[in-house]
């Protein structure tokens, strides 16, 4: 899959003709401050299509990006660690939750975007719950690998398929733009 145009399109905080125009969704989720936003900027080669903030918790909205003219990326809020009062973290997490298991839509794939210096932390591994139990295809993104040694590298990406239950998991560096090709034939297999 080669990524020849990029977009950002709108944010919703509910429900929008966006999420039932047709076209698939790939859903980026994951912790506050773990990459989405830069992982996404990698994936397309588009500095800039995403905002990216050193502010954990600055995206309030699931935002859609049309790559190709044919699908959406669209970066979900993160979870966990915000810089936000409880009341909006909760709001949040209802409007995550709320996307991925409203069965008013389903995303094709999603993209559960970890540091792959932390590891799966306990949020992490709600969100695996969450993907299971709404049958959702999921693929785990490492981002961040270039901070770790090879030998690290490995055993993080094993303990993290293991954690995760089998799941597919690829290492990335957002930073360095590794990685980035194997995802894109995880997201979207031949």
């Amino acid at each position: 899959m080669k990524i020849n145009s990029a977009a950002f399109v709108k944010g919703i905080r509910g429900s929008d003709t966006v999420t039932t125009d047709g076209r698939p969704m790939i859903a980026f989720v994951g912790r506050s401050n773990v990459g989405k936003s830069s992982l996404i900027n990698s994936l397309t080669n588009k500095r800039g299509l995403v905002k990216v903030s050193g502010r954990p918790g600055k995206t309030t909205e699931i935002n859609f990006f049309l790559i190709n003219g044919s699908f959406y990326f669209v970066d979900l809020p993160g979870y966990g660690y915000a810089k936000v009062s409880p009341e909006e973290k909760e709001k949040l997490q209802k409007l995550i939750v709320w996307f991925l298991t409203t069965g008013e839509f389903k995303p094709a794939t999603v993209v559960l975007v970890v540091d792959s210096v932390v590891g799966l932390t306990k949020f992490d591994k709600e969100m695996i719950e969450i993907l299971n139990d709404g049958k959702l295809s999921f693929v785990i993104a490492a981002n961040k690998i270039d901070k770790l040694g090879a030998k690290e590298a490995k055993e993080r990406l094993d303990l993290m398929a293991k954690e995760a239950g089998g799941a597919v998991v690829v290492a990335v560096s957002a930073e360095k733009k590794t990685g980035t090709k194997e995802l894109l034939q995880k997201i979207f297999p031949e």
